[in-house]
């Protein structure tokens, strides 16, 4: 057993817990943290960035979905962990590993800031005979130089990118709250208080968002926030919109002091200790926080700007695709070398602020794992042969970009072909999808999934995801899947301005992965008898490597759908192309 874990376990035996809890989230349930919350990936040596942890007096289990199963198998490998692989025939939840490892009166202890309090009340509720103990943080006490809790500064997103004013956004949500009787609202997620009160930072890499809580009333509003984050002007300006700030660790006591009568809350994202904290006279009224659906869908102004980002960063990757292919015939490339150029290329973009998420430059084998993150020790180098995906974004004033392309570097297998092949089919079916008004991604997942199934293949994830406005590039609540997960909130029906990703693929472990992904924006379509008829809009334009595809797989209209989207990549990108690029480009997107 690792020695973190036997750390823990001993303090364990002095705290009383016969069991300990780790999930992978902050104080705010985000689904990217810090470093200083990353106790999970410390105490079991899995870096992905889903999972739980939960470790007993003598074992310990770690869950984790379906993108990790092959990277936490080679993490835990030696770590006396078990492997639990969510959604697998025969893998118990943690709450059924739970009933079955205790079958009397037991304590679980947790961090209760990085359990949501729906997931405590689950818990408590399928376990009577449990004593939650969420008072302390173990992990704290055991992690020597643990990281300090981000302190970035704050800016002020102008309105030219984010189109509605702090003011107007407050009025929405006042509005709601007046409709369910609510005289206060606690947001805790980052992303709904960043677009809020329209600031963002850089306290989670990758997702510009600041460490904050905040509370709504009906007269004012309380940003709970670092106050060395908070510069004058961005709290002036605040204050004008009646935002008062106070210290980030206050909300607590200001909780047990709250008078309002009623608490509007979404249970998934408050954690367990705040509520813990609010007086049992005020009313809780459990829900989603209005501003979710509010930042879902885009106004004009952030889909005009969006257009924009992702059309530079097209470009961006567009010239990566053409450096990749050229030099490869020349030299190896590293995995990360291909990722680094990729991000000055990015860089060189004005208004870029940062990546959206890690890139994923994986060569071959190392595709198959849907979160490879390649490591100076351990990449590889890549030759004149087989297939890199690259899975990246960037972060621009004007928006937020997620793209992933597989690039053929030499000889490919007659399966890679079909492969590559067969998610392209799946891309295309999906982005060219007509629909009524009403349907959510559980309706059109199975464009997307058909050309798989119909070969017994399937890939362990959704077909898409929302994507924000210079926030979390996974952003609720639309997304794309064939089945509900009740704790990702994201089967909301598809409205005019959101933005959706389309990102099917096939993975291979041990041989090859392939994915294509575009992000898509909702727009109406004819209005008849039958109802509002909807469309997609592809924000994405970059070739798909026809390096890779097998033409007579392809049916007549998924031609015509790959050369439509061909001559449209050309004519947005060819002004941005050398000479010698625009050659190469009009080469990649020939009509098939």
């Amino acid at each position: 057993m690792k020695k973190e874990i036997l750390a823990l376990q001993a303090l364990m035996e002095k705290k009383g817990c016969d069991a300990y809890l780790v999930e992978t989230a902050d104080f705010h349930q985000s689904e990217y943290v810090g470093d200083y919350f990353k106790a999970r990936a410390y105490l079991s040596g899995f870096t992905g960035s889903a999972g739980t942890l939960l470790v007993t007096k003598q074992e310990a289990f770690l869950w984790t979905d379906g993108r990790y199963f092959v990277q936490a198998e080679k993490q835990l490998e030696n770590s006396g962990i078990e492997l639990m692989r969510m959604g697998q025939p025969g893998v118990p939840t943690v709450i059924e590993k739970l009933a079955m490892l205790f079958t009397g009166p037991f304590c679980l202890g947790a961090d209760g800031r990085t359990l949501s309090y729906h997931q405590a009340q689950s818990m408590q509720r399928a376990l009577p005979m449990m004593t939650m103990a969420l008072a302390e943080d173990l992990v704290d006490e055991i992690w020597p130089d643990r990281p300090a809790l981000s302190c970035q500064e704050a800016f002020d997103y102008d309105l030219a990118y984010c189109g509605e004013s702090r003011e107007k956004k407050l009025a929405r949500i006042r509005t709601e709250m007046r409709q369910v009787g609510a005289e206060s609202h606690l947001v805790t997620s980052l992303d709904d208080i960043a677009w809020i009160l329209n600031i963002r930072g850089h306290d989670v890499a990758c997702n510009p968002v600041v460490l904050s809580y905040l509370l709504i009333e009906m007269d004012l509003a309380t940003l709970y926030v670092q106050t060395a984050a908070m510069p004058d002007q961005l709290k002036t300006e605040l204050a004008k919109a009646g935002v008062t700030c106070r210290d980030y660790f206050a909300l607590m006591e200001d909780l047990v002091l709250l008078d309002a009568k009623s608490l509007l809350f979404d249970p998934q994202k408050v954690n367990a200790a705040l509520l813990e904290k609010v007086n049992p006279s005020v009313r809780r009224i459990e829900g989603n926080n209005p501003s979710t659906l509010f930042k879902a869908i885009k106004n004009e102004v952030e889909i005009a700007r969006t257009k924009e980002a992702h059309l530079m960063d097209s470009v961006a990757v567009t010239k990566f695709m053409y450096w990749l292919k050229n030099t490869i015939r020349q030299r190896p490339i590293t995995e990360l070398e291909a990722s680094d150029h990729l991000e000055k290329l990015r860089a060189a973009i004005p208004g870029f602020i940062d990546l959206s998420f890690t890139t994923i430059a994986a060569y071959q084998a190392n595709a198959a794992m849907m979160h490879y993150s390649a490591k100076p020790e351990n990449q590889a180098t890549m030759q004149a042969e087989g297939m890199l995906l690259v899975d990246s974004g960037g972060q621009y004033l004007s928006g937020t970009t997620d793209i992933t392309r597989t690039f053929v570097l030499g000889d490919i297998t007659a399966e890679q072909r079909h492969h590559f092949t067969l998610a392209l089919k799946s891309l295309l079916r999906l982005q060219n999808a007509h629909f009524l008004y009403g349907c959510t991604g559980l309706n059109l997942d199975i464009l997307a999934r058909g050309p798989l199934w119909d070969e017994d293949l399937d890939y362990q994830c959704g077909t898409g995801h929302g994507v924000g406005h210079l926030l979390n590039v996974h952003e609720g609540p639309n997304g794309i899947r064939w089945k509900v997960l009740p704790n990702r909130q994201e089967m909301a029906v598809l409205e005019e301005g959101m933005i959706t990703t389309d990102e099917p693929g096939v993975y291979i472990p041990g041989s090859h992965g392939v994915r294509h992904e575009n992000e898509l924006l909702c727009v109406k379509g004819k209005m008849n008898d039958y109802g509002q008829f909807m469309h997609f809009e592809v924000l994405t334009f970059t070739p798909i490597d026809l390096d890779g595809v097998d033409p007579a797989a392809l049916s007549h209209q998924e031609k015509e759908w790959l050369n439509a989207y061909h001559a449209e990549v050309y004519e947005k990108l060819s002004p941005y192309m050398s000479e010698e690029e625009k050659v190469w480009l009009k080469e990649y997107t020939r009509e098939i």
